[in-house]
């Protein structure tokens, strides 16, 4: 089987070739997974997503996202050091960024955020982070390493780069204070579930440019069974809609990643509802804030 057959184009039933000087979107597989603690399969995330993407219509029901183009290009090298594939991650984000296209990296762990960040970092000093999750990613260190994916919205503090968790209801007594202690934004699920999500939730300080992670178990598990450590009582289908298009229509996203898909065989909803979400933030984008 070729790399073409397990990477197909993201909605190549649909669209054909595309050009990436022409394609605001990049999609760029990241099939890594070294440091899963609980259900494993996230490194076959990527192509399973892919592989659904050429089940959805290319109409969104709001307009057509594609005519802007989406341009996949080969998975990142996985192999090796973690230290070594951030290094990949981030080189391919920020060429990407330099372009002045947006990057749609599909994860693989949610450790490959890192490199993302590394390069919004670079490529756009200032820029802020949004993230969706169950869990706050915030340990300084998990199961002997600090390149785990409990630990990478840490080493995004450490970058100094400004972030919004939402959806999170797992955390360690550590995670806890440390957002306590260092003033992290959140809004937890238990909250948004009663509450739905706040007018102002974004502050007004916030940054204009931003990058967007989206964990898929920050759905609630009922939705989202197919991931490593899912969560009970977890954000919605449109609740997770309306985050992401409050999102895009008051800052200009730059780039975002959907992580922690690990498909289960025969299960094909599961790897349909990631594709689409993508998609349908695409559109968010689009006719959100402008892109050139």
């Amino acid at each position: 089987m070729s790399k073409m057959d397990d990477y197909p184009a993201f909605l190549g039933s649909e669209l054909g070739p595309q050009a990436p000087e022409t394609s605001l979107f990049h999609i760029v597989p990241v099939p890594y997974e070294k440091t899963v603690s609980y259900g494993k399969g996230t490194g076959k995330g990527p192509s399973a997503i892919l592989k659904a993407s050429w089940q959805l219509e290319v109409f969104d029901g709001r307009g057509v996202p594609a005519e802007r183009g989406i341009f996949t290009h080969e998975p990142v090298e996985c192999a090796g050091r973690a230290d070594e594939v951030i290094g990949r991650i981030e080189k391919a984000i920020s060429g990407i960024l330099n372009l002045k296209k947006i990057p749609v990296m599909l994860g693989g762990e949610h450790t490959v955020t890192l490199g993302a960040a590394r390069a919004v970092r670079s490529c756009l000093p200032g820029a802020g982070i949004v993230q969706l999750d169950a869990h706050a990613d915030l340990r300084d260190s998990y199961e002997g390493t600090p390149l785990s994916h409990a630990c990478v919205m840490r080493r995004v503090h450490e970058l100094g780069m400004p972030f919004i968790q939402l959806g999170v209801r797992s955390l360690c007594l550590e995670e806890h204070h440390f957002r306590q202690s260092n003033g992290i934004v959140y809004y937890d699920a238990p909250g948004m579930n009663e509450d739905g999500l706040p007018k102002t939730w974004l502050p007004e300080d916030f940054p204009v440019d931003v990058y967007v992670t989206i964990d898929i178990d920050s759905l609630d598990s009922s939705i989202m069974p197919a991931t490593g450590t899912p969560e009970p009582g977890g954000l919605s289908w449109y609740l997770t809609l309306d985050i992401l298009r409050s999102i895009a229509g008051q800052r200009r996203v730059i780039g975002f990643d959907l992580v922690e898909l690990a498909p289960v065989p025969s299960l094909h909803a599961c790897d349909y509802t990631a594709a689409k979400l993508i998609y349908l933030f695409m559109g968010a984008i689009v006719s959100g804030s402008p892109h050139p």
